[in-house]
């Protein structure tokens, strides 16, 4: 099928997310390997964000895809209620490999599914119904999952569940203020605390963060924050559920970003890096305070696709290539190989405002003058920005774009080779956001 033909009938016939239809400019992709994918012209592009920050293990992984093909051969459906092979061996990889005591799964399809059964689980155990989000979040595009989300894609969704109570995030938007870390861990866990005690501990049953900030700013908790917050929730009984949908499975150098605290959550929520997107699936973990009251009680939850043999099966493939090829450590590595070249950029570069990354999760931030203005306001676009996209396009480098910033977070296999072609890539790119400079 041709570019146009693809492109043509995609648009005629199926729906795109986040997007009026009528606007949408699909990017047509025939292959991929590695870190790269093609157009069916043959144009090739870096995939500088991992697709969804999701296909960790890099493209087209050989090992990967025959463990899928043999898993066709062997048993692809039963339902739920079964015990299998791949059900059986990743329940107890990912106990291996989960942090503390978070040793019982409960698989879905995604991250938002995740999320989803982690708040059902949660109020179940507790016997209470409020949750505690931020924000600065974003936990999926389900009903409840936008209710818990505090960027503006909640907004189209309202009304929605009740007993979602949002709060500030550790960093506002604008946090040019000049704080220490610790300051700023400090200020927050107080209001946090006037937050629980106007909304009555007793009513609420968990807190749901992203525990490294995904597309709303890429940030890593300041210094003390995980812990911090781990003693104020553990102070009033109230379960904490870390989503690392995105920041899992080696994208911020560890397993989980939650090691970096170094903390244990109640529950856990996987899914992206989990098959590195070969195929879907998701996780939440929970610890014994948690599933213990379903061994006596009903878990009031279910999917017709849960621990599908598939997606299991893709998933204990895909934790085998990140321990034969390192890939956790090479994330970790490669660390400071991105903070020198974002600072490079910043160096050279008068429209580069901030930077900042854990692992191989990062993002860059652009100025419109030497005040630091956003070089695009909170949920708006601007002419430099769409420059640049079109721009990093051009040149043949996949990022997301968003407001006044792109991401970098390229899959966890690339090297450091690779990784330098591709900020040689975006240092090209950037020259286009000059213009819109105002000194």
């Amino acid at each position: 099928m041709d570019t146009k033909q693809m492109i043509d009938l995609c648009k005629q016939h199926t729906m795109y997310t986040w997007g009026r239809q009528g606007g949408v400019a699909p990017l047509p992709v025939a292959r991929a390997e590695g870190i790269y994918f093609w157009t069916p012209d043959g144009k090739r592009f870096i995939d500088f964000n991992s697709q969804l920050m999701s296909v960790n293990a890099g493209h087209g992984h050989k090992k990967i895809r025959e463990a899928m093909k043999r898993q066709i051969d062997e048993l692809l459906f039963v339902f739920p209620g079964t015990a299998t092979e791949p059900r059986a061996k990743l329940g107890q990889k990912l106990a291996e490999l989960a942090p503390g005591d978070i040793d019982r799964f409960f698989f879905t399809l995604g991250g938002a599914e995740a999320n989803e059964n982690a708040i059902r689980a949660a109020r179940m155990a507790t016997g209470r119904q409020k949750i505690l989000s931020r924000y600065r979040s974003y936990h999926g595009a389900t009903n409840l999952c936008m209710q818990l989300t505090g960027d503006p894609r909640r907004w189209a969704n309202e009304p929605g569940t009740p007993g979602i109570i949002r709060v500030m995030d550790p960093m506002p938007y604008d946090f040019s203020f000049g704080r220490t870390e610790s300051e700023i861990t400090e200020n927050n866990l107080r209001y946090l605390e006037e937050v629980i005690m106007y909304e009555g501990p007793q009513s609420i049953a968990a807190m749901i963060i992203e525990t490294v900030t995904g597309t709303n700013g890429i940030l890593p908790p300041p210094a003390g924050y995980l812990v911090g917050l781990r003693k104020l929730l553990d102070k009033y009984g109230i379960l904490l559920i870390c989503d690392e949908v995105m920041a899992g499975f080696g994208r911020t150098g560890k397993w989980f970003a939650c090691e970096h605290g170094p903390i244990v959550p109640d529950l856990l929520c996987m899914a992206k890096g989990l098959t590195s997107s070969y195929a879907p699936l998701g996780a939440v973990g929970m610890r014994p305070k948690v599933y213990k009251y379903f061994d006596d009680n009903v878990f009031w939850g279910g999917l017709t696709y849960n621990s599908h043999c598939l997606g299991l099966a893709t998933a204990l493939a895909n934790i085998e290539v990140f321990e034969e090829e390192g890939l956790v450590e090479n994330a970790a590595a490669l660390q400071a190989v991105m903070q020198e070249e974002m600072a490079r950029l910043k160096a050279k570069h008068p429209t580069v405002k901030s930077y900042r990354n854990i692992g191989l999760f990062g993002m860059v931030d652009l100025q419109k003058d030497s005040q630091g203005t956003p070089m695009a306001a909170y949920n708006s676009a601007s002419e430099a920005m769409t420059a640049l996209g079109q721009r990093f396009r051009e040149l043949g480098l996949f990022t997301f774009v968003r407001w006044g910033s792109f991401m970098a977070n390229p899959p966890l296999c690339i090297t450091e080779a690779q990784l330098r072609e591709a900020w040689a890539v975006v240092d090209e790119a950037l020259e286009v956001t000059h213009p819109y400079f105002e000194g």
